[in-house]
């Protein structure tokens, strides 16, 4: 049984999230890089779906877009997507085993990531190449300890006096 969690733990976990992908990093180690605010909001929308809705992924989004100078919205329209589904499959995905939820975000992170193409192609971009779509893995690969981490303080203290 976990503690309630409090609207500050969710926003500066998320505040912490966008300023991790913030980090500068040389250009093979950006290539890897997962999207750690879209692993953040899908922690939130598949645990505890009711805390995070689609206004603060939207706003994220808006936020990511003006900090990569990239197309206004593209990130907005993944985020809202990615929420939605971590909202409509947060009953589905806890009861696999770490293989499943696995399988599940990278799928979920895959989305995000062919709808920023697909807006991005839309504007007249090139196709990337295959290469883009490695941060989905690495984010994927990081859904074990970014759940650790983010369940870790909601966990009730053991009580010294208890026996």
């Amino acid at each position: 049984m976990l503690r309630p969690v409090r609207s500050c733990y969710v926003a500066s976990s998320l505040i912490a999230a966008f300023l991790l992908y913030m980090l500068p990093l040389t250009a093979s180690l950006l290539e890897l890089r997962p999207d750690f605010v879209a692993v953040v909001l899908l922690y939130w929308g598949i645990d505890h779906p009711r805390r995070v809705g689609f206004l603060p992924a939207f706003l994220l989004g808006l936020t990511m877009d003006t900090a990569d100078g990239s197309l206004f919205g593209q990130h907005a329209l993944a985020y809202t997507t990615l929420m939605f589904a971590a909202i409509a499959l947060h009953r589905r995905v806890p009861l696999f085993g770490l293989r499943g939820q696995l399988l599940h975000v990278f799928g979920l992170l895959l989305l995000a990531q062919l709808i920023v193409l697909l807006v991005r192609t839309a504007a007249g971009d090139a196709f990337p190449g295959w290469w883009y779509f490695l941060p989905s893995l690495t984010g994927a690969l990081l859904w074990p300890p970014a759940r650790h981490w983010l369940t870790a303080p909601l966990r009730p203290r053991a009580d010294p006096e208890a026996l």
